[in-house]
């Protein structure tokens, strides 16, 4: 039964098959298994890469199945109606836009397998380059903020260093007239003179002036960095809506741009692979010496051949008899004199009701 459904596979015509040997029969059997296990590898590498693209089981199963048939027809096409004649040269020339084509569809089976052979390769890979873009995304994010978030932060210092120029400025009335007291500056006298009371009321007008810069700094600084809090939240939000974006970045496209960044020569070999299954069924027919099912099947469309040009041979000569009896016949009729005495009555009416016609449309524009 398993044999019976590879020779289907292999295109080859059941009935003039089963007439030949064994040995002819297991030949076509293992050219149809490479033509199914070909429909097969194809069907698990496109179901692999539409799931990678539609991420859904089902339909990656049903568009896979659509492509499996597609190619097994192509491949049982292909090896049918290669035909096996006594010049190797003429083959190869018959053979060569299916070889071609055997390639290409090769090359498209291939690819998927590819990626899912060296599938821990290309995450790595396609890992590396999620992140460098999340680094990447971060930075070009960042760009729209910073110049808000520098000049904030320039606002704060500039705010803190005017806080402690006054701080300075505070504590060096208050040296100045603790020295006056002390009589180690100033007027150089011992105690609180007129001198100390004017500068310590400088100090104290500049201490309450400290106490009212510091507040209002404060309340600025606050806001400042509340503004920066917010400003780094929406950074934030922003980085994290762009992220799934990077994420999902593991599509068809991506893994054979990162399969590509592999080492070629592994990627090759499994290439080659599937170009020798995919064309071997085709290099196998054209190698393989002419057997009895070609032989036989010559012999079928030969007699075919022949029985199609008798027919047509046939048809011309019923014509061309036909013709000749039928020139004959009207060249016999022709002769003869009630024939032409009946015509010539019929003419000589015709001629009548012309004459009247004409009579009569010319009476009509005269009168």
């Amino acid at each position: 039964m398993l044999k019976r459904f590879f020779i289907f596979c292999s295109g080859a015509d059941t009935k003039i098959l089963d007439s030949c040997s064994p040995g002819e029969q297991t030949k076509y059997a293992g050219i149809g298994a490479t033509v199914f296990f070909t429909a097969v590898m194809a069907f698990i590498a496109s179901s692999y890469a539409l799931y990678t693209v539609f991420d859904n089981y089902l339909t990656a199963v049903l568009f896979g199945l659509i492509w499996g048939f597609l190619i097994f027809n192509l491949d049982r096409f292909i090896v049918s109606t290669i035909k096996k004649k006594n010049n190797f040269k003429s083959e190869l020339l018959q053979a060569t836009p299916r070889i071609i084509l055997a390639v290409i569809i090769a090359l498209v089976i291939a690819k998927p397998l590819e990626i899912k052979i060296f599938e821990k390769e290309i995450n790595r890979v396609l890992l590396e380059q999620k992140n460098d873009m999340t680094l990447a995304n971060r930075e070009q994010i960042a760009t729209q903020f910073n110049p808000q978030i520098a000049a904030l932060d320039a606002e704060i210092a500039s705010l803190k260093e005017e806080v402690a120029a006054k701080e300075t400025e505070v504590n060096a009335l208050y040296s100045t007239y603790i020295a006056e007291a002390e009589g180690t500056a100033g007027t150089k006298r011992l105690g609180k003179g007129p001198v100390y009371a004017e500068k310590r009321e400088k100090h104290d007008a500049e201490l309450l002036a400290l106490q009212e810069l510091k507040a209002t700094n404060a309340e600025k600084i606050k806001a400042a960095e509340e503004t920066i809090a917010s400003l780094n939240t929406e950074y934030e939000a922003r980085v994290n809506d762009s992220q799934p974006v990077i994420d999902g970045f593991d599509g068809l496209m991506a893994r054979i741009n990162a399969l590509n960044k592999l080492p070629f020569l592994p990627s090759l070999f499994i290439m080659l692979l599937f170009l020798a299954i995919e064309t071997a069924p085709i290099i196998a027919k054209l190698l393989s010496p002419k057997g009895a099912y070609d032989l036989k099947l010559e012999e079928e469309e030969s007699a075919l051949q022949t029985w199609v040009a008798q027919q047509l041979q046939q048809r011309e000569l019923i014509l061309q008899t036909d013709t000749e009896v039928n020139n004959r016949m009207y060249a016999d009729i022709a002769e003869e004199q009630e024939l032409y005495n009946y015509k010539r009555k019929k003419a000589r009416e015709l001629l009548q009701l012309q004459a009247d016609a004409f009579y009569n449309k010319q009476k009509q524009v005269l009168g």
